[in-house]
């Protein structure tokens, strides 16, 4: 019978390569480039670690109606002071409208209602908050890899960038972008999206912890790199001292 412990040190060597090489079945983390501390080298191989297991790209488990939360928290911002937003807020959203650009071939601006006209999906999952709290809601949007494919990503694009109403940015490798369950939900167990938990639209990353999932949407980029964005952590919460891949 194989050595447990052996097959273990033998999983985290081998990622602790890939990891240093920057090399995973074509995937990329800031961190990978810029091994300059021990809290980067475990982001790094955490990232490693976690792209090995789900290279086959499995779904997040998802849920039955009945699982759904009675309470799912509110945290951070929940209703933005932005005049543009209380503006489109009070015209139920009708003039909102969410840029997508950058290393694409037909860029455009959507509105809610083109959103919803397109294909959608459903999902139940649970929300894994890093403050130590989880809930279960279900989401209903359009997948993300639809509306990529729709504006067609440029073959140099490596990274999406999103970008919020409230300053918040974050970015994305074409791993997590192009997963079946990345949506951009409009709606929430069954209703629209309340204000609270990021109406209009907010991204849904299943596999990432809850701060990947950004509320408030207000742009999509693609880009090929994204160490000349802010510090060159790739995010905003990055910056804050988070990693910025949060696998799950």
């Amino acid at each position: 019978m194989p050595d447990p412990l052996l097959s273990r040190r033998r999983l985290l060597a081998g990622a602790s390569t890939l990891a240093g090489a920057g090399l995973l079945g074509g995937c990329e983390a800031p961190v990978l480039g810029r091994l300059t501390s021990p809290y980067d080298l475990s982001n790094g191989l955490t990232f490693a670690v976690q792209r090995w297991l789900l290279r086959g790209q499995p779904l997040v488990r998802e849920f039955g109606p009945e699982s759904i939360s009675r309470v799912f928290p509110t945290i951070n911002t929940t209703d933005p002071d932005n005049a543009d937003y209380r503006r489109s807020k009070a015209q139920a959203f009708a003039d909102w409208r969410l840029p997508v650009g950058g290393l694409v071939e037909r860029p455009g601006a959507f509105s809610l209602a083109e959103l919803k006209a397109m294909p959608a999906r459903t999902q139940i999952t649970l929300h894994a908050c890093e403050q130590g709290w989880s809930a279960i809601a279900g989401w209903t949007g359009v997948q993300l890899p639809h509306l990529l494919a729709h504006v067609g990503l440029k073959a140099e694009a490596r990274f999406i960038v999103m970008r919020s109403v409230d300053g918040w940015w974050d970015s994305y490798d074409l791993f997590d972008a192009l997963h079946p369950q990345t949506i951009l939900a409009y709606g929430m167990n069954g209703a629209d999206l309340p204000v609270a938990h990021g109406a209009p639209v907010r991204l849904r990353v299943e596999r990432q912890l809850g701060y990947k999932s950004l509320k408030y949407l207000s742009q999509i980029e693609a880009v090929d790199r994204i160490d000349g964005l802010g510090q060159g952590r790739g995010s905003m919460v990055a910056e804050l001292g988070f990693p910025w891949y949060a696998g799950i």
